[in-house]
């Protein structure tokens, strides 16, 4: 391992980091809470798009051209700079403190990329909040690392302000900006990542409440050069309070905002790329249980179509959002850890389910999937306070009107 000084740069190439590698950030706290991040700036080192900002509340850029991830005290960055786009040309990593304390505290702590190691600890600080650690940076069309080692006085969210970023409170932006406004990221969004995990949001009312609660589900080109298979869908089943279900699905932009179901799938995504990643979307009114009655359930499920050939759901890594004005949730469950995840005969995966109740929505992920070779549908049914998801409801694809089953036991309508 070559040791490296503040202020060292090179090129990448020369350190062993000519594909994929990681950069791992190992912080001494000294009984500090510290929060590593991932800055993507643009040529004028400005975060221009909030999606790269890679941290404890977004994990993965698009593309998984930057994905984060802890073991103990360090926070692991693994980087695949093909996959970043155009705007993208440098890469800050930072460290900030979570609360009282300041990096004067600091025990030894380095910073780690390919044969190269910069270490830095508490002796170089003083009262700074913050540190710039590193950075990766395009120069000459060679991508460079720098040492950087530089204290910085406010905390995440100053770091953020200094790249031309904004904290997301909530607050209403002024009207009508001279400027283009900056990327505003929630440092709050939720993740969930565990099936048993569940978070509930405010469904508020009033002026000024948002108008829509917006799911998308997103997936990615698996890097197989086969550009037919990275087709999915999204379907939703919706279980009303008397029990009966109804189906939204693309591609026709079916189901209703102002009338039942009170869903709306908002069209077919048929490709992703590398630097693309597909998203298809649906709008759900946040009066549906009202409008509907009662009490209302939803499963948010990706499914393959066989014509689009032989795939493993999992390596597209379907994920799930939920907005409702400022608050986010992501589900975000890794197929890839499920005994699932390189069966190309399993064809549908369980992104999310939620339990709409009067004004708040409870969301959590799930980690289901189908059987291998079946093509039923995820099914709901109530248990009391909860809902129970069961992989044996009829076969229900998009573009298809499905006004019953056949005289089967399944409330469909």
């Amino acid at each position: 391992m070559n040791e490296i000084g503040r202020g060292q740069k090179g090129k990448l190439a020369d350190i062993g980091c000519s594909g994929p590698f990681t950069v791992t950030v190992e912080m001494a706290p000294a009984g500090l809470v510290i929060d590593v991040a991932c800055f993507g700036l643009d040529a004028n080192s400005r975060l221009s798009d909030e999606r790269f900002m890679i941290f404890f509340n977004q994990k993965a850029s698009p593309a998984d051209a930057v994905k984060y991830d802890t073991r103990g005290d360090a926070s692991i960055f693994a980087i695949d700079l093909a996959r970043l786009p155009a705007s993208i040309e440098r890469l800050v990593f930072a460290a900030s403190i979570d609360g009282e304390g300041d990096m004067k505290r600091l025990g030894q702590s380095a910073m780690t990329l390919g044969s190269a190691r910069f270490g830095f600890s508490g002796a170089d600080f003083d009262t700074e909040k913050a540190v710039i650690v590193g950075e990766l940076y395009l120069r000459d069309g060679a991508w460079r690392y720098g040492a950087v080692g530089q204290g910085f006085a406010g905390g995440l969210s100053a770091l953020l302000a200094h790249y031309g970023g904004a904290e997301d409170t909530g607050a209403k932006a002024p009207a009508a900006p001279v400027a283009p406004a900056a990327p505003r990221v929630s440092l709050s969004k939720v993740t969930l990542t565990k099936p048993s995990e569940r978070h509930v949001v405010s469904l508020v009312k009033g002026a000024g409440a948002p108008a829509k609660l917006v799911v998308r589900a997103t997936w990615q080109d698996n890097g197989d050069n086969n550009s037919g298979n990275d087709d999915l869908d999204l379907r939703v089943g919706l279980l009303l309070p008397d029990g009966r279900m109804k189906f939204i699905t693309a591609p026709d932009r079916s189901g209703a905002f102002d009338s039942a179901p009170y869903v709306h799938h908002m069209g077919d995504v048929q490709l992703a790329s590398a630097k693309q990643p597909a998203t298809e979307t649906v709008e759900v009114n946040p009066a549906v249980a009202q409008l509907s009655g009662g009490r209302v359930a939803l499963v948010f499920s990706v499914y393959s179509a066989l014509g689009n050939g032989s795939v493993s759901v999992a390596s597209l890594k379907p994920i799930m959002r939920m907005e409702y004005g400022e608050q986010v949730v992501e589900c975000a469950f890794d197929f890839n850890g499920s005994p699932a995840a390189g069966n190309s005969s399993v064809y549908t995966y369980v992104i999310g389910t939620a339990i709409i109740d009067g004004d708040q929505i409870s969301l959590g992920p799930s980690g289901q999937t189908s059987e291998p070779g079946s093509e039923n549908t995820p099914w709901l049914q109530w248990d009391g306070e909860r809902v129970r998801v069961t992989m044996d409801g009829p076969m229900v694809f998009k573009g298809k009107h499905n006004s019953g089953f056949n005289g089967s036991s399944y409330r469909y309508s």
